[in-house]
């Protein structure tokens, strides 16, 4: 039966799980010592971004190939993601903590995760695909995410029920860290690409940077 055969639904979708497992085990090993977690990152969209033409190759070797590529830019805007976290993480637990739980915390911290929300939500697939400074790839992050806000609001709220149904029990959690994390960058690379294509037909946009050009720079 030709659901059963190599050209078949289920050998797609059993490849492509695999895929997924492989990749989501080479980000959480590569993202070990912390300090490597962006480029890892990085490293992890240039083949989902590549899932969603599908026109991937070998999983680990584009990954590992990307992440020697990408480590320079990787590994800063890896640190700031961090950094930008903790700073609303330690916003909300001082409204927690504080007596009277001033309501100014509470609003610096929801403007902030809004504002890093907006300045990380496509910079991880950006600097996967194109060539640019921290300060640039995050810049355009925020510039498509406003130009493609009902988009990116939709994107939102689709990566919030996946990581409601990640959560949602111990079998699901099991599932979860298995392939949590490549799935939730599938889903973010899916509308990336979308909005990456518009932008690349426009008369004067930048083009998509090669492996080869990151190579030589």
């Amino acid at each position: 039966m030709k659901f059963f055969s190599v050209d078949g639904a289920l050998y797609k979708f059993l490849s492509r799980l695999w895929d997924m497992i492989k990749l989501n085990f080479l980000w959480l090993l590569f993202s070990l010592p912390i300090v490597t977690i962006g480029a890892a990152t990085v490293a992890a969209y240039s083949v989902t971004l590549k899932m969603v033409d599908e026109s991937e190759g070998y999983v680990a070797r584009q990954f590992v190939k990307a992440f020697k590529q990408n480590w320079k830019q990787g590994i800063p805007l890896g640190l700031l993601a961090i950094f930008c976290s903790y700073v609303v993480y330690l916003d909300f637990e001082m409204f927690n903590k504080i007596e009277n739980n001033p309501i100014i915390l509470a609003i610096f911290g929801i403007v902030a995760a809004f504002v890093f929300g907006l300045a990380f939500i496509y910079a991880f697939p950006l600097s996967a695909r194109y060539e640019n400074t921290l300060l640039g790839t995050l810049k355009n992050s925020v510039n498509i995410a406003v130009r493609y806000f009902v988009r990116t609001l939709f994107l939102v709220l689709i990566l919030a029920f996946e990581l409601i149904l990640i959560f949602f029990n111990t079998t699901t959690l099991f599932f979860g860290l298995l392939i949590g994390p490549a799935c939730i960058m599938l889903t973010i690379s899916g509308f990336a690409m979308y909005f990456f294509r518009q932008i690349e037909k426009e008369p004067g946009a930048v083009r998509e940077t090669t492996p080869e050009e990151k190579e030589v720079k």
